[in-house]
């Protein structure tokens, strides 16, 4: 097999989220952003990556890494639905291309597929399970449904147990929405609870059409209105708050909140280590079932196609012109009120993708959520500053549980 691999003058880490599987899903929930996709290969045979194409991704992909750590990510849909068969490749691919590489796989799953079969294989191949849970029962069941319309909670939380009884490492995505914004502290105890300690929350910020199928809009675009699901701004500063106040008088270095985190560490000076709260982005592509690389996977829309692995190298791609473009609009096109702000170096105008909203001088590209940061950031202060000095004297961050319990 053969392929040609461009050189990487950047010495960035190059990084694709993989859907092997396409937009294809077991489940349906309401608020999906990425099932609608299909629309984009309804012509398509088989939406199922093929092993030529597998082969020739993982060889160019390890190759084009300027780094001895290779970070694989398979996504959907929903990534289960390509059979155990097709990961066991996978690890064979990697071991024969990986030179040397320290190579691992992170795959984000619904967990109602997972069996006795997967779990073994996850815990005997070190592949990090990346779980999507919206809180307890009636929070997850309020959108995210089977296709016959029932929740989908008790499967998950099977395939939840399983990950558990085979000691396979997981953590969990949860989506913030109109309704589970009002259960901040539940959500974080019940997701504690079933031992999670590394906390993803990502919030759904959609504007849809309606015509004869759904369609979701570009933050760019004139067209559609605001999503019913989609979370409310002050509700959403909330949320957090009052989640914030939990952890930090228990949790600080037991349980890692991606947003504390990146808070933290833009608050010392440290790359957040997440491209939303990054000044710019564009590091993160998509590469759709049968080659098609897109410029990130809230983005896969006909405009921002970068090309195909069978025509373009993968570096090729993600270092053109149009890509780097893409990265850097996430500086250059926020509002001026965005860029005084007391805040940027926290949110850096948080994902473009929700920048729909204008500022109080009509200027557009205000994102969505900026009231609800501000008094997340606000409230946060005291105890970021506490913590950073705590490190800057190479203390425990931790520390700040002790303080925040004798304020």
């Amino acid at each position: 097999m053969t392929s040609t691999v461009a050189f990487n003058p950047f010495k960035i880490p190059l990084y694709l989220m993989v859907k092997p599987a396409g937009a294809h899903c077991n489940l349906h929930c309401d608020y999906c952003y990425y099932i609608e996709k299909k629309k984009y290969y309804e012509n398509v045979l088989s939406c199922r990556m093929s092993d030529e194409l597998l082969e020739r991704f993982i060889k160019e992909y390890i190759e084009a890494q300027p780094v001895p750590d290779v970070l694989f990510t398979w996504h959907g849909g929903e990534a289960l639905l390509r059979d155990i068969s097709f990961y066991k490749r996978v690890v064979l691919l990697q071991k024969r291309y990986g030179k040397g590489r320290n190579i691992s796989n992170s795959l984000q799953t619904n967990g109602t597929l997972l069996n006795d079969e997967w779990c073994k294989f996850f815990r005997d191949n070190n592949f990090l399970i990346g779980i999507s849970i919206d809180g307890p029962e009636h929070c997850h069941d309020k959108y995210r449904k089977r296709n016959d319309g029932n929740g989908s909670f008790r499967q998950v939380m099977r395939g939840i147990e399983l990950l558990q009884h085979y000691s396979v490492e997981f953590n969990t995505l949860s989506v913030i929405n109109d309704y589970n914004t009002d259960y901040p502290v539940e959500i974080y105890n019940f997701l504690k609870g079933i031992g999670s300690r590394f906390l993803q929350f990502s919030p759904i910020v959609e504007r849809i059409t309606k015509n004869e199928k759904q369609t979701l809009q570009l933050p760019e675009s004139k067209n559609g209105t605001l999503a019913p699901w989609s979370v409310d701004p002050i509700k959403f500063g909330n949320f957090y708050i009052k989640m914030f106040d939990e952890w930090v008088k228990n949790d600080v270095g037991n349980i890692f909140v991606q947003l504390f985190d990146a808070t933290l560490a833009c608050w010392v000076g440290v790359s957040p280590g997440v491209c939303i709260f990054s000044e710019t982005c564009g590091h993160a592509g998509v590469m759709e079932f049968n080659g098609d690389v897109y410029s990130c996977d809230h983005y896969v829309f006909p405009q921002y196609k970068l090309g195909n692995i069978y025509t373009t190298p993968l570096l090729s791609m993600m270092l053109s012109k149009k890509q780097l473009e893409f990265g850097q609009n996430k500086y250059t096109k926020l509002p001026m009120q965005c860029k005084s702000c007391e805040y940027i170096k926290l949110c850096n105008g948080e994902c473009p993708k929700n920048r729909i909203s204008v500022t109080s001088s009509g200027e557009k590209g205000l994102n969505y959520l900026c009231k609800g940061y501000k008094m997340y950031f606000r409230h946060v202060a005291p105890y970021m500053a506490y913590m950073a000095n705590e490190l800057s004297h190479q203390r425990l961050p931790s520390n700040v549980m002790k303080w925040t319990k004798n304020k």
